[in-house]
């Protein structure tokens, strides 16, 4: 076992895939001088036309990473700031997603894209933006969300292998999260759910950087005499619906802590589900705690609160479960 930092398991992930498969590139923005981390003396060991710098041009690179997958290599392109894939949504929504689908399985598209979130850290509301539930919407992306340097390593191994496109969302507030990962190279299964705690009282799915702060959460309320079940979807499309749902068919209640807004959000699409398929076994209202539909603020003292938190993610669970002195997690 070695102990590594959610930057650097991410590393290793792409550092095993060049190993072990030629077709693997690596490409963005400041890549060669490896500006954050994760491609360590690659261009010394595999060489410039594995590891290629790009220009400041979003749609540019996003491109050219697609043709470079239908036309025979398996690229993964960091494209830093998930806030500048905007600039690039017609090659994510009109290209990537759909080529497969439009020339009819005659070129599959082998491609990972991997996109922070600087949330958290007043980098004001250009670049604090948290956009998956805007590509769970896309048919045709995989959208990974990795909340453990174990994850992060694992998920990204399992997303180069596949021949359609995967967008990861690393959460930067988790970049030094640290964690003891084997030696060995370890996938993790794509649209397998992780239980984090198992408990019988109430359900807690958590995302991405919620994750910590609901396992925070749970020992706070575990010291109250209430066992919360914690599951870390990992994966937003597939989603391991199924893990959810009995999960909440025991337990009877759900809270969901999603760092996104609130308005069709992740969170929002696990409610609908569980209000269409669990309805029966629900003893209260679905709960969510997520952040508030404004733009995010320079403020650190404005932004502090925006975002889940163990505090208001454990008043969400005393109020599923009643528990006097609930408090709010609006």
């Amino acid at each position: 076992m070695t102990t590594m930092t959610y930057l650097s398991a991410i590393g290793q992930a792409q550092l095993e895939a060049m190993e072990e498969d030629e077709r693997v590139v690596v490409l963005g923005e400041d890549i060669r001088s490896n500006l954050y981390g994760t491609a360590p003396g690659f261009v010394e060991k595999f060489g410039r036309e594995r590891v290629w710098d790009t220009p400041i041009s979003e749609e540019g690179f996003a491109g050219l990473g697609a043709g470079a997958a239908m036309t025979g290599l398996r690229p993964i392109v960091d494209l830093t700031y998930a806030s500048f894939m905007y600039m690039a949504m017609d090659q994510f929504v009109n290209q990537v997603a759909k080529n497969r689908y439009m020339f009819g399985g005659q070129a599959t598209i082998p491609i990972v894209y991997r996109a922070s979130m600087f949330y958290g850290s007043s980098m004001a509301a250009h670049h604090s933006d948290r956009p998956y539930p805007m590509f769970m919407n896309v048919p045709g992306l995989t959208i990974l969300a990795p909340a453990t340097p174990y994850d992060a390593r694992g998920l990204l191994k399992s997303a180069v292998r596949m021949d359609d496109p995967v967008v990861i969302f690393e959460d930067a507030t988790l970049w030094f999260a640290k964690q003891d990962l084997p030696d060995e190279p370890y996938d993790v299964p794509i649209g397998v759910a992780n239980v984090v705690r198992e408990g019988d009282d109430v359900t807690l799915v958590a995302i991405s950087g919620s994750v910590p702060h609901a396992v925070k959460a749970c020992e706070q309320l575990a010291e109250e005499g209430i066992a919360v079940e914690l599951i870390d979807p990992r994966t937003l499309v597939p989603m391991d619906t199924e893990a959810i749902l009995a999960s909440v068919r025991r337990t009877g209640r759900l809270v969901i802590a999603d760092p996104a807004h609130r308005t069709c959000g992740a969170a929002a699409e696990i409610s609908a589900v569980v209000a269409e398929e669990a309805f029966d076994a629900l003893r209260g209202p679905i709960r969510r705690v997520t952040t508030p539909d404004i733009q995010i603020p320079y403020s650190p003292a404005l932004e502090k609160g925006l975002y889940p938190t163990p505090e208001r993610i454990a008043a969400a669970l005393r109020q599923s479960v009643g528990a006097v002195g609930a408090g709010t997690s609006a």
